[in-house]
């Protein structure tokens, strides 16, 4: 298997957290988890994946702090993955994502799940980049400040 490269001593916001999330899977089963999945058979069941695969990915979370392993609140014998605050806050980076996904990897008029408000029952509004002043931003507007950095 080829070693993956370590972003822990770089300093970049994008490439730093890449060591944490790992691979795709690592982003489902967080997705998941969002969705009310806390066991292992749930996040087995609705991934599908290998039970090897699903245990040190789930172990890697564990380790970098998005997961934290709790006894289960209904006194059951399997213990539970609850997203920590650290995995609270890919929340945005999710919906930043899935709302990415339903902009290019979409047919016109080909079904898919949406995100909506739960309280209201209306789609999530859509994510912006907002400066200070309350402009919205674009690509062009911003820039990477390495003032400081080697």
């Amino acid at each position: 298997m080829v070693k993956r490269t370590s972003h822990k001593d770089v300093a970049c916001g994008v490439a730093r957290p890449l060591d944490a999330i790992g691979d795709s899977w690592s982003l489902l089963i967080v997705r998941d988890a969002f969705e009310g999945a806390r066991r292992f058979g749930e996040f087995q069941r609705s991934l599908g994946m290998a039970k090897n695969i699903l245990a040190a990915r789930l172990r890697h979370l564990v380790e970098h702090g998005i997961f934290e392993v709790v006894e289960p609140e209904d006194g059951g014998a399997h213990l539970e993955y609850q997203l920590t605050e650290k995995g609270r806050g890919m929340f945005v980076l999710l919906t930043a994502l899935r709302q990415w996904g339903e902009d290019y990897f979409f047919e016109p008029g080909e079904a898919h799940v949406h995100l909506v408000d739960r309280k209201r029952g209306q789609p999530v509004r859509r994510l912006e980049l907002v400066a200070q002043d309350g402009r919205r931003l674009t690509p062009e507007d911003t820039m990477v400040n390495r003032d400081g950095v080697d």
